[in-house]
């Protein structure tokens, strides 16, 4: 089989798909050449406990059947965390949470999810005018560069 179960069962019924109309934070990437473009939205909300977590998340996803998949995925395990919780959820944990090993021209498709986390979060801490982390600031240059590159170059 060439992708596990969980890829599957995501990509045939994948989990929060849409588009949050006001949303608390937006993040957009992808390399239109390639085929793989995301879109992923969040709403912040209050749990019990009375703190700020992404109450609701969806994504809008065109490219291929891994892309969707482990964006699906990663809105499920996004959903009801704080902002610093979702910031420690890492592209290994996704491809981990995917199951088996993916085909290495698949992985670019894979982390392109948590970029677009990264980049929600980016988005929602700058529209609050709140400290940006060091490390978050540093990805977001780096996804800067390479859409500026893309551009330039195609």
């Amino acid at each position: 089989m060439l992708y596990s179960k969980e890829i599957i069962k995501h990509f045939k019924n994948p989990k929060n798909l849409g588009k949050i109309k006001n949303a608390d934070g937006i993040g957009k990437v992808g390399n239109p050449l390639c085929g793989d473009v995301m879109e992923l939205s969040f709403k912040i909300g209050k749990n019990k406990k009375k703190q700020e977590v992404i109450k609701d998340i969806k994504f809008e996803t065109m490219g291929c059947a891994v892309a969707i998949a482990n964006t699906s995925l990663l809105t499920i395990m996004v959903k009801g965390r704080t902002i610093k919780q979702a910031l420690e959820i890492t592209k290994q944990d996704l491809m981990e949470k995917l199951g088996q090993p993916l085909p290495a021209i698949k992985i670019h498709c894979s982390l392109l999810a948590i970029d677009a986390l990264y980049e929600a979060i980016y988005n929602y801490l700058k529209k609050g005018q709140e400290k940006i982390p060091e490390k978050l600031e540093k990805i977001h240059q780096k996804i800067g560069k390479e859409n500026k590159e893309i551009g330039e170059r195609y």
